[in-house]
């Protein structure tokens, strides 16, 4: 999944985003409201974090202006402000949730996935299985054919994502935009020098392949 984030405190952006890379969720990130708003009415977002306080133009602003565009991305208001008015103020505007500054980062990312949840109308599943292999995305542990399969956090998502779209063919640059957060560049070979060694974790010493290279197309878990 792929979070935005319009925050201009550095502090608690770096915070915000090393916590969501952790989940295994792709972060974009805007300093000032009206690169967020571009963002936000230009690419795809599962859900967008945005801060009240911003320069060039406010959080509030942003997700008015946002709604009046017709986007509909889930969207959680950070503030320091915890006034009633302040919180009914912010729902009034557009956001889905309001949340206080300082938080506790475990509440930001179950009011993220609330939210995801709610906006598509579907429960997040807790784990996910193909065949023998099955990934656990609370305890964030793999295990083939009963055999625990120990996984770097950018292996576990890229796994995450291919488990995900099972039995279809994902290309290099959709991969790139669902488990890293920054445009593709058709030069490097991060996505090719990843999967060889998610392979030899989770194909290596079993009876048959899972992960498959497709020439010239991109690759397929089955």
């Amino acid at each position: 999944m792929r979070i935005l984030l319009v925050e201009d405190d550095i502090k608690i952006a770096r915070f915000i985003i090393k916590g969501f890379k952790q989940a295994g969720w792709a972060v974009d990130h805007a300093e000032n409201g009206e690169d967020g708003l571009h963002l936000i009415l230009s690419e795809p977002y599962a859900a967008a974090v945005v801060d009240i306080m911003l320069p060039l133009l406010d959080g509030l602003s942003l997700v008015r202006k946002m709604r009046e565009s017709g986007q509909s991305t889930p969207t959680i208001i950070l503030s320091a402000r915890r006034s009633v008015e302040d919180r009914v103020r912010g729902l009034q505007m557009g956001s889905d949730d309001y949340l206080v500054k300082p938080f506790a980062f475990s509440e930001l990312v179950a009011r993220v996935q609330s939210l995801i949840r709610r906006s598509t109308g579907t429960s997040e599943p807790t784990s996910l299985t193909v065949g023998d292999l099955s990934l656990d995305l609370l305890t964030r542990e793999v295990v083939r054919d009963g055999a625990k399969i120990e996984l770097q956090p950018r292996e576990f998502s890229l796994l995450e994502y291919l488990m995900r779209n099972a039995g279809r063919v994902v290309s290099k640059t959709m991969i790139i935009e669902h488990v890293w957060d920054y445009n593709f560049d058709p030069q490097s070979n991060i996505v090719e020098v990843r999967i060889s060694k998610l392979r030899d974790k989770v194909d290596r010493g079993f009876k048959r392949d899972m992960i498959h290279t497709i020439r010239g197309v991109g690759y397929v878990l089955k």
